[in-house]
């Protein structure tokens, strides 16, 4: 396929995009093996002709040349952005300059975003939402609100007449092949699903949300923002983001709430804290608690664990003055997962300095997880009265879950203690 052309995709209906098959890194977060591509889509009606979406800002001269053998910009009437991350607006200045008559089109939350974006008040726009159109004469575009996919200001564009649904980065991924449709390009699945994993995974309510809109439409064709054009059972591709973003596991109490608890241990103390934690939140009726040792393997099975509790507590030593790497290697996996409103704890046994236990707490914090119960810090090896404070730690998580928390009583005296981080 000749991508130094616009590809027709329909009657009028058009490709303008850009590939990129250099690119190896996107967004710091996501490897891409062999690039990506821009997508940018352009509707001819009777009426009037729509650009939808624009590309990365050094693509723009690519951009504008497939724009140009399908349109000329004095007939441009309508310029829609799903999104408004800069490789789906880098050209959108300059569009804007060539053609000033078009009326932009964006969503409601969009609207702060695209003065940031163009550093401008003045800007001349149309907010709209689910179930707005806008008339190209013989063809309707019509908007679909999807927020968090991924960003606030997300949405999609389905032209009725033709069946075609402008998803932004929904069902999209990055993988560059110059023959662009999914029936013609290589195998991308891996790059459908890594895609899927990285960027819509920790907003999965707001995919079923979105593919509650989505699946009654009579799709014949999904054109995404980046990677294939998918012409060839496009369906499957939305069945799959519903198997994609259903509960990954099965809770055979569905009734029961559930804390897993995590540990490391160099000596085995802070094993035996983390045993106590787990036998004092199994004495509350309704939590049902796991044990798990992270010195036995890889951290990154335990991301549908996490994804699917409801309480999460982590056993640290302190080590050097900071927790221990396995901890880290598996609170940094949560950022593929929606962890916020979550129950988190931290608890630990050390030898010269415990910060470690302070350090998770803060980072479960950052993370958006609950943390209502004090961490329990033990030097050396725990006491029977120690351990009990760790079952009693198990005991208030549990009540915390289950709706069951007990009145404290403020110690004022411990409140005004300053915290200690001197060697002992």
């Amino acid at each position: 396929m000749d991508t130094d052309q616009a590809v027709p995709l329909g009657p009028g209906v058009h490709w303008v995009g850009a590939l990129d098959p250099g690119l190896r890194e996107f967004d710091v977060i996501l490897k891409t093996a062999n690039g990506t591509t821009y997508n940018a889509y352009c509707v001819r009606g009777s009426a009037g002709v729509a650009v939808i979406d624009t590309v990365k800002a050094e693509y723009a001269d690519t951009f504008f040349a497939h724009l140009e053998q399908v349109a000329r910009y004095d007939e441009l009437t309508a310029i829609v952005l799903n999104h408004l991350e800069p490789d789906h607006t880098g050209a959108l200045p300059e569009l804007m300059r060539r053609a000033p008559q078009a009326r932009l089109y964006i969503s409601v939350k969009a609207q702060m975003m695209l003065k940031a974006l163009l550093k401008s008040e003045a800007l001349a726009y149309t907010p709209v939402g689910t179930g707005d159109t806008v008339s190209l004469g013989d063809r309707t575009l019509r908007f679909l609100n999807t927020p968090y996919l991924h960003w606030p200001d997300t949405q999609c564009t389905w032209l009725e007449e033709e069946g075609m649904l402008f998803s932004g980065d929904v069902f999209g991924c990055h993988f560059c092949d110059a023959r662009l449709f999914n029936d013609r390009v290589g195998d991308f699945r891996f790059s459908f699903e890594y895609y899927y994993a990285h960027i819509m995974r920790p907003f999965r309510e707001y995919v079923r949300d979105a593919l509650d809109l989505i699946e009654p439409l009579e799709l014949k064709l999904i054109a995404p923002a980046h990677g294939p054009i998918l012409r060839d059972a496009p369906r499957a591709y939305v069945q799959r983001y519903r198997q994609l973003a259903a509960p990954q596991l099965h809770n055979e109490a569905d009734r029961d709430k559930t804390l897993i608890v995590f540990y490391i241990s160099s000596y085995g103390n802070t094993a035996r804290m983390a045993q106590a934690v787990r036998d004092g939140a199994e004495e509350i009726d309704g939590v049902r608690a796991s044990l798990y040792d992270l010195q036995g393997g890889e951290v990154t099975p335990f991301v549908d664990l996490i994804e699917e509790a409801d309480g999460l507590a982590f056993g640290t030593p302190t080590i050097n003055g900071d927790a221990v790497k396995p901890i880290w290697d598996l609170l940094s996996s949560l950022a593929v997962v929606k962890v916020s409103e979550k129950l988190g704890a931290a608890f630990g046994s050390y030898g010269w300095s415990g910060e470690g236990v302070n350090m998770v707490e803060d980072r479960l914090r950052g993370l958006k997880l609950r943390v209502p119960v004090k961490g329990v810090r033990v030097k050396l090896i725990p006491t029977e009265d120690e351990l009990e404070k760790c079952r009693e730690l198990g005991r208030e998580l549990a009540r915390h879950l289950t709706g069951r928390i007990t009145r404290r009583v403020i110690d004022m005296a411990e409140l005004l203690k300053e915290p200690s981080h001197a060697q002992g």
